[in-house]
């Protein structure tokens, strides 16, 4: 048994690993036994060829195939990003470095303001691709962005 599965084992809680950028690793996660999988930008693409976390979204979504929890962490800077990546077929993302950035201008209240305007732009984003809810979000809808679809 490795690290991992022992870690997991042993977890009373869901184990969700961070780190995974190609598909092939996302499926050996899921076997292992992993909750989720949080899709990230290493610490702001250090590596200079590193992708982007919203290229690489979509494959690791499909190899998945529903077996784990997908996550996106880097990138979101807008609510139109929050939308690609739920089209895409993250379930959540993740929002640090905005709100870390509102928290050094402004403390909670800069904080509360990057979040509550992210809200707003889903919102608005979301109204303007007619999705009443974020069940609606569909890969299809990204042709909004495009014009060439997922």
């Amino acid at each position: 048994m490795g690290d991992l599965e022992r870690l997991i084992s042993d977890s009373p809680v869901p184990v969700v690993v961070k780190g995974c950028l190609r598909a092939q690793d996302a499926v050996r996660l899921v076997k292992a036994g992993v909750a989720g999988i949080t899709v990230p930008n290493h610490g702001g693409r250090v590596l200079d060829t590193t992708p982007a976390p919203i290229t690489r979204l979509a494959e690791i979504v499909h190899a998945v195939d529903g077996a784990a929890s997908i996550f996106v962490d880097g990138g979101i800077r807008r609510g139109s990003d929050i939308f690609k990546a739920l089209a895409l077929g993250a379930e959540a993302v993740l929002v640090g470095r905005p709100v870390m950035h509102g928290m050094a201008v402004d403390g909670a209240r800069g904080a509360s303001q990057v979040l509550r305007r992210l809200r707003d732009e889903i919102e608005v984003t979301m109204a303007l691709c007619g999705c009443a809810t974020i069940a609606d979000i569909t890969d299809d809808m990204l042709t909004e962005f495009t014009g060439t679809g997922s």
